[in-house]
């Protein structure tokens, strides 16, 4: 497994990291099971994926109580992300960004306690504030975490290009997470410059295989139950799917000829994109961790990638 250096840290991160929202069950299905869950950390680990991006939404604090069982069963170093801002809602209602610093400390405090940590090595905004705090309250939030030893570092999620440049002067910031793939390259706009600038900051790539899209899975039209939320996404339906179906089918094809599933070479495109650090990759069992996990194989390849980006060229984004 590559590992590449984030930006501005000594952390070493393998350049596939594995997602944990699956994992903390709540809108992924009712095939989520903790024993497999803890099977597929221990998979990730013996494969060389080093670190793991939570959050406390996934699954209300599921995902880290399966992360902790899961770590402490191994006893082996990882390095751990998550998040902080979001506050959940109640019954029917969507959870909202709330960026106090008041709430920033309560909630990492809580995230602490739920890892089983008493330091995070990366701790990131999970998306800008739907309140009234200004961004710098914020960030001083996040620098005095920082100064009292409960963070190593910190970074924004689903932000702009100009938040980040706003943020990136700021000693604890460090990187950026964001949604990026062969279907949905908003990145490579504004945002790719606001990471390369003068304060370079490490790019942590999220929905690398569009929530399943991009396996080679699905051939048709997919149904999943109410408790699954691609149940309500319009890009495993009509048009949209059809679209992404005619690139996967040249994906494979590529993933066949070199001998690695199709999901690695998707991953493997992305992490040999510009700016990139790591990719997010998600996963519910062994087998996806494993496949996932080849996708270095491909990111070395230079002429692989060449003809990932011819076959993108063609299909487009949506």
């Amino acid at each position: 497994m590559i590992q590449r250096q984030l930006p501005g840290t000594d952390l070493q991160l393998s350049v596939v990291g594995f997602g944990c929202w699956a994992i903390g069950g709540k809108y992924w299905g009712d095939s989520v099971d903790d024993s497999a869950s803890v099977r597929a950390i221990h998979a990730a680990l013996d494969v060389g994926i080093n670190w793991f991006d939570t959050a406390p939404l996934y699954g209300e604090g599921h995902a880290d109580d399966v992360l902790k069982r899961a770590l402490s069963e191994t006893q082996a170093g990882a390095i751990v992300a998550t998040k902080v801002g979001v506050r959940i809602g109640g019954e029917g209602e969507h959870a909202s960004s709330d960026l106090t610093p008041e709430w920033i400390a309560e909630d990492t405090e809580a995230s602490l306690q739920r890892l089983g940590l008493d330091c995070i090595d990366l701790l990131q905004v999970h998306w800008p504030c739907e309140k009234t705090t200004p961004l710098d309250d914020s960030l001083d939030a996040l620098e005095r975490l920082r100064e009292q030893g409960k963070i190593r570092f910190y970074g924004l999620c689903n932000y702009d290009a100009e938040s980040v440049v706003q943020a990136s002067t700021r000693p604890g910031m460090v990187s950026l997470q964001t949604p990026y793939s062969l279907l949905r390259r908003e990145f490579e706009g504004p945002l790719l410059k606001s990471v390369t600038g003068t304060h370079p900051l490490g790019v942590l790539a999220y929905e690398p295989l569009c929530r399943g899209l991009l396996t080679g899975k699905f051939k048709s039209p997919p149904s999943f139950p109410d408790s699954d939320l691609r149940s309500w996404d319009d890009r495993f339906k009509g048009p949209r799917f059809e679209h992404a179906r005619g690139l996967v089918q040249d994906l494979e094809k590529v993933a066949l000829r070199i001998g690695v599933p199709t999901s690695a070479v998707a991953i493997g495109w992305l992490i040999a994109q510009d700016g990139m650090t790591a990719a997010i990759a998600g996963a519910k069992t062994e087998d996806q961790v494993i496949q996932n996990a080849q996708a270095g194989r491909v990111a070395q390849n230079e002429k692989v990638v060449r003809i990932i980006d011819k076959i993108a060229s063609i299909h487009g984004g949506w």
